[in-house]
């Protein structure tokens, strides 16, 4: 009878270990799950952003003649940043074209007919709305990357997370300071 006891107790506390384990498992599933839609809710909105500038470009051709190689920054950057992959190389490509774009906005001051143009106007607007969006996607991401990046480093969950060879995922980031600021889009 104190063998049988031994036992039940031994596979009880057992069970109660695996299902630590699981439970453990299944909540890093959930938060890597989390990180993977925040980042594409990231990159949905760099998609609108990447889809809205060319028509930006081609709005302004028409009163820009003479800045082809404004044009010609902007689609490199643009290209660069549609073909970067995960948030390290995205993070960079995104400072390209941020910096791309506002080197553009800058020349734009220049053209005042361009700054009326009705439909100039209508893109702008939607950028600095898509501008915003990108804010709040990376802001939201970073959040859900923290969240399982701690999970994986604090104890107990790191020796589950070891077993199962869950790593840290990036945070999209801007690494140049200067290149933190969103392109200036306003006209007044």
């Amino acid at each position: 009878m104190g063998a049988t006891v031994i036992l039940l107790v031994i596979l009880a506390i057992l069970v109660v270990i695996a299902l630590w384990i699981v439970g453990i498992f299944n909540g890093l599933v959930r938060l890597r799950n989390a990180v993977k839609n925040a980042w594409s809710q990231i990159d949905v909105q760099l998609k609108r952003r990447h889809d809205l500038i060319p028509n930006l470009v081609e709005t302004a051709k028409g009163y820009m003649t003479h800045e082809r190689e404004t044009f010609e920054k902007i689609t490199q950057a643009r290209n660069l940043a549609q073909k970067a992959s995960g948030p390290a190389e995205q993070g960079a490509a995104e400072s390209g074209l941020s910096q791309a774009l506002s080197n553009f906005f800058v020349v734009v001051e220049n053209y005042p007919d361009l700054k009326a143009n009705e439909n100039f106007m209508q893109i702008q607007e939607e950028l600095t709305s898509t501008e915003n969006r990108i804010g709040f996607a990376r802001q939201a991401y970073n959040d859900a990357v923290m969240v399982f990046n701690n999970k994986i480093e604090m104890f107990p969950s790191n020796i589950v997370a070891g077993m199962f060879n869950f790593t840290k995922s990036d945070f999209f980031e801007i690494e140049d300071a200067a290149e933190r600021e969103v392109p200036k889009v306003s006209f007044s």
